[in-house]
């Protein structure tokens, strides 16, 4: 009996956990620094450099935003977009910006994942984008 209480415990703790991945509502904060041949590129105030965001994903769902979940813009001067309070799990970042060399309006993505024991940190990624 007692025995049949710990494992009835330990299955609601690891269903309760599992429950709880992927999405909004964590800490872990991704720090995405989008490089367009290797520059990295600055927000600009009148294109300010996104991150949109597709949970529980490791392809592209598509380049319009509504096949994202949530997006992050990032702040005029700076060089990375903070994607905050995210938990642990598998995610697909699609970044947007402007590499004012040319001036030419760039994009791409990758599949980025948050492990367990990254839960509570700042994990810098960079993101290769092209025209």
């Amino acid at each position: 009996m007692k025995n049949q209480k710990i494992i009835i415990l330990v299955l609601i703790t690891i269903i309760s956990f599992s429950c709880k991945k992927n999405g909004l509502g964590g800490d872990a904060t991704v720090v995405v620094f989008m490089k367009h041949h290797g520059n990295i590129i600055k927000n600009h105030v009148g294109y300010p450099d996104t991150i949109y965001v597709k949970f529980k994903a490791t392809d592209l769902p598509g380049t319009t935003p509504d096949k994202f979940d949530t997006y992050f813009v990032g702040e005029v001067g700076e060089d990375h977009v903070h994607c905050v309070g995210l938990r642990p799990g598998k995610y697909f970042f699609y970044g947007v910006g402007m590499d004012s060399t040319g001036p030419y309006r760039v994009k791409g993505g990758a599949a980025i994942k948050i492990k367990w024991n990254e839960r509570k940190k700042e994990i810098d990624t960079d993101l290769a984008v092209t025209e």
